[in-house]
């Protein structure tokens, strides 16, 4: 599997790089965000290390740019630790946020957390007009490519998968996040809100369950 590590220190990058690739992943370093996007132009990735305060592009806005044309796993890293930069990543669609300074063999715990999560047994699955691809990790809805971020399909696979089943934040946040998850339950409705926006006639599938969580809808 293949990594990228984003940070302007060097240091940083070369601790990373050693650890990872001791353990079989193959790594390339991007130093802001602009490289970042150049290098997820270039090549395919299996996850990304990013750095949030970066010069010329930090973080944020490089996961955004990088989020419109692929869904590709992102463990944020910071210096800065506030309860309002950490929900912000995860609005964004980022898997999980570690501080810096961090242990290294812990931030290796954490990618192959990532990377298990990620990749479970590929399928197909169809509803209708919509086909979840587990291989080209893609969602298909009357043929053309609705563009989630990785949380949002994660969470539309989960829920398609327990159709109509009552689903709770709870079990949405153990099941898609995951590993020592620092969120709450407006995580789970924030990316509700965008993935109903961008599924077209599913987003009714999608049902509130007042003081309980989610439920995908659907009769055969």
């Amino acid at each position: 599997m293949k990594i990228l590590v984003v940070d302007d220190e060097e240091l940083i990058r070369s601790v990373v790089r050693e650890y990872a690739e001791l353990e079989g992943y193959k790594v390339d370093e991007a130093e802001n965000g602009l490289e970042a996007i150049d290098k997820c132009r270039e090549n395919s990735y299996d996850l990304i290390i990013m750095d949030i305060m970066m010069p010329k592009l930090d973080g944020y806005q490089a996961v955004k740019e990088i989020n419109k044309d692929k869904s590709i796993p992102v463990l944020m890293l910071s210096a800065r630790g506030e309860e309002y930069d950490k929900l912000l990543g995860f609005d964004l669609g980022i898997d999980d946020y570690v501080q810096k300074p961090f242990s290294p063999k812990e931030l290796i715990a954490r990618v192959k957390a990532i990377l298990k999560r990620v990749n479970k047994l590929n399928k197909k699955i169809t509803i209708g007009d919509l086909t979840i691809d587990d291989d080209a990790r893609e969602v298909l809805i009357n043929g053309e490519k609705a563009v989630l971020t990785l949380k949002e399909y994660e969470l539309l696979k989960y829920l398609i998968e327990n159709k109509n089943i009552a689903v709770s934040r709870e079990q949405l946040l153990n099941n898609i996040w995951g590993y020592d998850f620092y969120g709450d339950d407006r995580t789970v409705d924030t990316h509700i809100k965008t993935l109903r926006s961008k599924i077209g006639k599913f987003k009714k599938n999608i049902v509130t369950l007042r003081g309980v969580g989610y439920k995908f809808e659907y009769k055969e």
